[in-house]
C-alpha cells in the first residue's frame, strides 16, 4: 500500500502541485483524475436533481430526504472545488475567466440553497425556487464540462490532473469519515 499524500502545509487550502506531482511520480499516491471524479459529482447531483423534480408539494419527506443529500453533495463539491480545483485553473489566462464565473456560479447556488433549506418543502414557492437551483447547476455543469474542462486539459497536465484528483478524492474521504465521527 502507497504511503498516504503528506500535508503540504498548515492551510490545507494551500495548493503546491509540484510537491503532490513529486510525490505522485514516486508512487506515493493513487492516482484518480480530476476530470472524472468532478464529472461523477455532476452525474450523481444531477440524478438527485431529477428525482427531487419528480415530487409534488404533498411529498414532504421524500423532498426533505433528497433535498438534504443534494445541499450536502452540492456543499462538499462546491468545498472542493474552489479549494483545490479552482485554485489551479486561476492563474493561467485560457482558464482565469471561466473560473472566476465559476466562483460566483457558486456563489449563487450556495444561496439557493441556504433559502430553499429554510422554506417549507411543501409551498409553490420552493418548487419555483428548486426550479431556479437545478436550472443554476445544470448550466453551471454543462459549462464545467463543455468549456472549463477542455481549456483545463490543455492548462493542466496529465500528472496535475491525477494528483488535483487525489487531492479533491482525498479532501471528500476526509470529510466523509469527519461526518460519520
Amino acid at each position: 500500500m502507497a504511503p498516504p499524500l503528506q500535508p503540504l502545509s498548515a492551510n490545507e487550502n494551500n495548493l503546491d502541485i509540484r510537491a503532490i506531482t513529486e510525490q505522485s511520480r514516486k508512487g506515493m499516491v493513487k492516482k484518480m483524475n480530476a476530470f472524472e471524479l468532478l464529472k461523477a459529482d455532476h452525474d450523481k447531483v444531477g440524478k438527485l436533481l431529477k428525482r427531487i423534480d419528480e415530487t409534488t408539494e404533498r411529498g414532504v419527506k421524500t423532498r426533505e430526504d433528497l433535498f438534504t443529500q443534494v445541499k450536502s453533495e452540492l456543499d462538499l463539491h462546491a468545498q472542493i472545488e474552489e479549494t483545490i480545483f479552482y485554485p489551479a485553473l486561476e492563474e493561467a489566462d485560457a482558464t482565469r475567466d471561466i473560473t472566476l464565473e465559476a466562483y460566483e456560479e457558486h456563489r449563487i447556488v450556495k444561496q439557493l440553497l441556504t433559502e430553499l433549506e429554510s422554506m417549507s418543502k411543501d409551498s409553490e414557492e420552493w418548487t419555483a425556487r428548486f426550479s431556479v437551483l437545478k436550472e443554476n447547476v445544470e448550466h453551471h455543469v454543462e459549462e464545467e464540462e463543455g468549456e472549463m474542462f477542455p481549456k483545463a486539459k490543455k492548462v493542466l497536465s496529465k500528472e496535475d490532473q491525477e494528483t488535483l484528483g487525489t487531492r479533491m478524492e482525498e479532501a471528500k474521504a476526509k470529510k466523509a469519515q469527519a461526518k460519520r465521527a
